[in-house]
């Protein structure tokens, strides 16, 4: 009997041209495509021959559990049928990858990996932060923020302000992580920034201080929030005329972002 491989694929930020090629080659070999959310339809272009289904999870929707998720990949290899599960960013960061390998190796699939950009390092990079920048920041620790009982155990034994932190997956926990941070012992000043849809056609970029961050409404998900002083070192240099701004959270308010980064002197 012979078994399809299964290729556990990052799709990266969003930005097609951010796929690697390798992921460009099997979502063209593909018989078939299993998609999250996050993946835009330009990116599944690639995958011409294959039928794309998707089995996207967004909070507060109905969604495939993940062992019916396991399942049809399963299925599909068995019926000898070339797979690709696509995922936003990374598949084996915060993305249940890692689950998904190990249920399809228990079941005698053939698989293999292909790395994709995590939005943990490309929505901040797009938008001109390093997440690391000598003499400021030496180390970056990436977090999902959807709880606090994940976030918490983990922020509580940093030393304040020792480290920038990456947010995934956190807005709707915004205010209860930074009141957490500050009763840490963070800075009331300290930089932060929320990047909304990093990678897409309307990606914006608020820009504050950890005090301020629970005040801010208004945010497009899905969203990374950075905290740390390297965001005050952000450039604005990669903005060009191909790319689009959009509407975007400025000092609590929504207005557009093309105007306020002409204000705030940085071009």
């Amino acid at each position: 009997m012979t078994i399809g491989l299964v290729s556990l694929v990052g799709a990266g930020p969003g930005d097609p041209e951010l796929l690697t090629l390798k992921a460009v080659r099997v979502l063209g070999e593909a018989d078939v495509v299993f998609y999250d959310d996050l993946v835009l339809p330009a990116v599944l272009a690639y995958a011409n021959q294959a039928r794309c289904l998707y089995i996207g999870k967004r909070k507060g929707r109905i969604a495939v559990s993940q062992e019916g998720i396991q399942q049809q990949m399963i299925d599909a290899a068995m019926a000898n049928l070339r797979v690709v599960r696509l995922k936003g960013g990374d598949p084996f960061v915060f993305g249940r990858g890692g689950e998904e390998a190990l249920a399809l190796v228990a079941a005698g699939i053939p698989i293999e990996v292909i790395p994709g950009i995590s939005a943990a390092v490309a929505a901040p990079g797009l938008a001109g932060i390093p997440v690391t920048h000598r003499g400021v920041a030496s180390a970056f620790m990436v977090l999902t923020g959807h709880a606090p009982e994940v976030y918490e155990p983990i922020c509580e034994h940093l030393e304040p302000n020792s480290v920038t932190l990456v947010v995934l997956m956190g807005l709707s926990q915004r205010t209860e992580l930074a009141y957490f941070l500050l009763e840490c012992g963070w800075r009331q000043d300290t930089s932060a920034a929320i990047l909304s849809e990093a990678g897409m056609e309307r990606s914006s970029v608020w820009t504050g201080t950890l005090a301020n961050l629970p005040a801010i409404h208004g945010c497009r998900t899905p969203g990374t929030i950075i905290i740390g002083d390297v965001v005050s070192l952000r450039t604005h240099q990669h903005l060009t005329s191909s790319t689009t701004v959009g509407k975007g959270v400025w000092n609590g308010r929504e207005l557009d972002l093309e105007r306020a980064l002409e204000r705030s002197n940085f071009r």
